[in-house]
Parts: structure tokens; C-alpha cells; sequence
């Protein structure tokens, strides 16, 4: 059976930089409690107008082709994760595949937020696996600025999440070779409503009236202390799954990239684990949440800063709304 391996990764983010001290000029907040509950201390909104799902997502994908070395017309495939695409629909995947002029190649979107970019990296993977298709390019890309309450009451989550994309080539390789080594996927619908987005919703008698807009259902709610509490165990828990399954151990691992959901959050799985700095990736103190986005754009900077090398075992790992969570082990 073929394997899979991340050939070239890219990413892009706006150019808008909102700090905390901004923020505290919105609402009732400051630097301290945002710095202390979150690790934040800036984060890129997007600039209407200017910067959409699609192009921002073409940005990063052109950035991750150039680094494998792969031009748009070898790609077959695309899977885009987001939860903030550019139309209530079609999927962001088709806007893509046109802005990149492409051909008719197929696209699926992917839809689970936080964990989007990890699914949609096993969703490829397998493709990839059956021969079906030789060079994917999976995207997690998002634009959440706009669905952010920005008043006091929203903002435990408006501090958190924002803008960017990323993307990475996946191509075939030799089963000798580095590549994707498993992939672990988990969710628990019960708890769907401590992180969601209500409206636009096709339950009701219309998607959008008048009344959803002034309860605010269009914005992001979050239950920020059962987020936390689950986020800290399903984080171990599939970790350590992915490094069961591969007969490895933590000590094994050269580089943990996790889901950037709140700096607190990757401390106490690094202290867990027991790894030191250099072995763990965080960039949310100047990116925040950006959800789907989060790995791959990690992945694009880590290789820039020379923190990844041909070989390393790497541990990428998600959890959020769903709550759906994942892992995947790969050999870079």
C-alpha cells in the first residue's frame, strides 16, 4: 500500500495586528486577564474588502506548492477544512480549486472546526493510501473576526479567535519512506452546544430573520471552562493513543504541534508530557485561535524556523467544537 507525506507546507495571515490594548478599547477587558486566561497578546483580523477564505486560502496554497516544488496542475484533489467558508454554500473547496485555475479536479469541504485540518489530513491521507489520488492539497482557512461579539458580553471568545490560513501538499510516498504513520479521530456530540454557532440555521422557519439577529445567534458561543476541563484530558488521551499505536514514547517525539485553542491549554500538555520548549510548537501568543487554520500554519513556520527536519517524529493534535478531537503521528 502507498504512504503519504507532507511535501511543502505554506500559510498566510492579514496584516491587520489587533493587540489586547485594542481590544480593551471594544470591551471591558485589558493585557493582564487576556494574557492570563488565554496567552495572547496580539492577533490578525482580516480587512473586508481585502481578504476572503478564498484568497487567503490560494495564498498558502501557492505558498505550500512552491516548497514541494509541485505545480497546481499536478494537484488531483482538494480538502478544504473551515467553518467560516465564503458562501453558506457551495464549500470553499470549489472557490479554491477556481481561484488557482485549476480543472476539474474534485474538492470536499470538511466541518469540524478546530479538529477541521486533522481530519481533513486523514481524509486525505487515505485517498492517498488507495492510489485514488497522488498530490492533495488539504486546507484549513478561516475568517472568524466578523463572528465574534465584541461587546463585554462576548468576550471570553472574542479575545481568543481569528484570521488565517494554511495548507500543505500531500503527495505519495515509498512505504521506506517518511511519511503519515496513523491518524485518531474522536467526537462526543453531546456536548455540542458548550462551543457553537447557532444562525444561520435551516431548522427554523427561514435561515436568517430579524429576531436571530437581535438574540445574537450569529455569534460564537463558548462555554470556556468546559471547553478547558475536556480539552486537557482528550488531549492526553489521544496523544498518547497515537504513540500506543506506533510503539512509541514521548521521549520519542522531536516536535508536538498542537491545536492553538489557548496558550494554558498547550502548557499543561507539554508539562504533562514532560517535554521541554524547544520540542513544542505555540505561535497563539501573536496568531490566536485561528481553529482549522492553527496546524497548518504552525507547520509552515516551524519549517521556516528550521524546527523541522526530514525524520522528525512529529505529533500534530486537536480538540474543540464538537467536540471532535484528533491526532495524527507522522515522520517529517
Amino acid at each position: 500500500m502507498n504512504k503519504s507525506r507532507i511535501l511543502g507546507a505554506g500559510h498566510y495571515v492579514p496584516e491587520r495586528i489587533v493587540t489586547n490594548e485594542e481590544l480593551s478599547q471594544m470591551m471591558n477587558t485589558n493585557n493582564e486577564w487576556i494574557v492570563e486566561r488565554t496567552g495572547i497578546h496580539e492577533r490578525r483580523w482580516f480587512t473586508p474588502g481585502v481578504d476572503t477564505v478564498t484568497n487567503m486560502s490560494a495564498k498558502a496554497c501557492r505558498m505550500a506548492m512552491e516548497r514541494a516544488g509541485v505545480s497546481a496542475s499536478e494537484i488531483d484533489f482538494i480538502v478544504f477544512a473551515t467553518i467560516t467558508s465564503d458562501y453558506f454554500l457551495p464549500g470553499n473547496g470549489v472557490l479554491l480549486q477556481r481561484e488557482l485555475g485549476m480543472t476539474s479536479i474534485g474538492a470536499l469541504d470538511v466541518k469540524n472546526a478546530c479538529s477541521g485540518f486533522l481530519y481533513a489530513l486523514s481524509v486525505a491521507d487515505q485517498f492517498i493510501k488507495t492510489g485514488m489520488y497522488t498530490k492533495i492539497l488539504v486546507v484549513g482557512a478561516e475568517i472568524q473576526s466578523s463572528a465574534l461579539d465584541k461587546s463585554d458580553e462576548g468576550r471570553s471568545s472574542a479575545v481568543i479567535f481569528a484570521d488565517g490560513a494554511g495548507a500543505v501538499v500531500l503527495g505519495t510516498a515509498k512505504p521506506s519512506q517518511p511519511g503519515i504513520l496513523s491518524s485518531h479521530l474522536h467526537s462526543e456530540g453531546s456536548y455540542a452546544e458548550e462551543l457553537y454557532c447557532i444562525a444561520p440555521s435551516s431548522s427554523g422557519s427561514v435561515r436568517i430573520s430579524q429576531e436571530m439577529i437581535d438574540r445574537g445567534d450569529f455569534f460564537l458561543k463558548m462555554n470556556g471552562n468546559t471547553v478547558f476541563k475536556h480539552a486537557i484530558v482528550r488531549f492526553m488521551e489521544v496523544i498518547n493513543e497515537a504513540l500506543d499505536h506506533n510503539g512509541v514514547t514521548k521521549e520519542d517525539i522531536d516536535l508536538l504541534i498542537p491545536h492553538q485553542a489557548n496558550l494554558r491549554i498547550s502548557q499543561y500538555v507539554q508539562q504533562k508530557l514532560e517535554l521541554p520548549d524547544e520540542k513544542v510548537f505555540n505561535n497563539i501568543m501573536y496568531l490566536g485561535n485561528t481553529t482549522a487554520g492553527t496546524i497548518p500554519i504552525a507547520l509552515s513556520q516551524a519549517w521556516e524556523q528550521g524546527r523541522l527536519k526530514e525524520g522528525d517524529l512529529v505529533c500534530l493534535a486537536a480538540f474543540g467544537s464538537g467536540f471532535a478531537w484528533a491526532s495524527v503521528l507522522l515522520r517529517w
